[in-house]
């Protein structure tokens, strides 16, 4: 599989606590933090729910 590299750009204070979850199950809990995963469909759904808080780069 492919590898992604995500990088948090916003804030989740003010979010629903799903989307705050969401961002703790992909390993990211603070500002300007880059996670490299794999691009399995589970991880494209959860970068989709939260884009607006992420810069994705491959």
């Amino acid at each position: 599989m492919a590898k992604i590299k995500i990088t948090q750009t916003g804030s989740p204070i003010r979010r629903d606590k799903t989307q705050r979850a969401t961002l703790v199950g992909l390993g990211l809990n603070k500002m300007h933090r880059t996670v490299e995963v794999e691009a399995t469909p589970e991880v494209l759904g959860q970068v989709r729910k939260v884009a607006h808080l992420l810069r994705v780069d491959n």
